[in-house]
């Protein structure tokens, strides 16, 4: 299972990634942007979750839209989730202990390319997903 100097090694292998802290948890941005991030559950997402609320490590990611967020948690429930602050938001929480490293690469990895500038994004030899304008609320 993965841990989090996999997901620190896999973002920071990826073209113009960096790591800086926000709200005093991990995050990894490309050119600016958010793209994964240690996200631990706070009060109201206990609440919502309520004895559904998974216990341990929690990686948010950045997705390409709402329906890859359903998909995903429609598949594998038992790694995937979400709660109501990422209502009709792309990003979807991951039980990091659950969480197979190669399928965590490729997460990471498409998480990048949702956010990283078509000229990073040549850098992997992979034609760059079409984006839309999506909101942007904080994670």
């Amino acid at each position: 299972m993965a841990t989090w100097d996999d997901v620190r090694g896999i973002a920071l292998s990826l073209p113009g990634t960096s790591e800086r802290a926000s709200r005093d948890h991990a995050h990894w941005w490309v050119d600016g942007k958010g793209f994964v991030w240690e996200r631990p559950l706070r009060g109201p997402d206990l609440a919502a979750l309520g004895s559904d609320a998974p216990e341990g490590p929690i990686l948010g990611a950045r997705v390409a839209d709402e329906g890859v967020k359903a998909a995903l948690i429609a598949a594998e429930p038992q790694v995937y989730f979400t709660i109501p602050h990422f209502d009709g938001y792309p990003a979807v929480l991951v039980q990091l202990d659950r969480i197979e490293v190669g399928e965590l690469r490729e997460l990471i990895t498409e998480a990048w390319l949702s956010r990283a500038p078509k000229r990073l994004a040549k850098q992997l030899g992979e034609p760059p997903q079409e984006r839309e304008q999506l909101r942007e609320e904080p994670p």
